[in-house]
């Protein structure tokens, strides 16, 4: 039997969860991201999983047999940083990174220690690229 992915799609306020936020900064940061995943996607937010914010939605299937549907952006205010998602991962946008400013990277999460830390239009110009990425390998339905 196929394991369920550990973050589906939920139907939790956004709004709830980012009230409930306890740190000022990652609050009104969690807004501002709000925001702008919004207007660069033109999706609507939705809870993915108890912390996770994504916008958008595509639907992948491995060579193993393994599929299941994720968010196509997102973000999620964890302890001392906001950890974006950048689903394809970094490899296609290294001149961006280095127009950001102070980050780390996983496989495909971006980790930034808050928003003023890093240079806002390099950012956008980061999700933008990553949002036609995933367009281009996950044409919408």
């Amino acid at each position: 039997m196929q394991a369920k992915n550990k973050n589906q799609a939920t139907d939790a306020d956004v709004p709830t969860f980012i009230e409930a936020l306890e740190d000022p900064q990652q609050k009104q940061d969690s807004l501002a991201l709000l925001t702008m995943m919004e207007e660069i996607t033109a999706e609507p937010a939705r809870m993915w999983g108890p912390g996770i914010i994504g916008f958008g939605r595509y639907h992948y299937r491995y060579e193993s047999g393994r599929e299941g549907d994720f968010m196509r952006v997102g973000f999620s205010p964890r302890k001392g940083k906001l950890a974006l998602y950048i689903i394809p991962g970094f490899e296609p946008f290294s001149a961006i990174l280095q127009k950001l400013g102070k980050h780390s990277t996983g496989k495909s999460c971006l980790y930034i220690k808050s928003l003023s830390a890093v240079d806002q239009q390099a950012l956008k110009e980061l999700l933008h690229a990553s949002v036609l990425e995933m367009e281009r390998r996950y044409p919408r339905q």
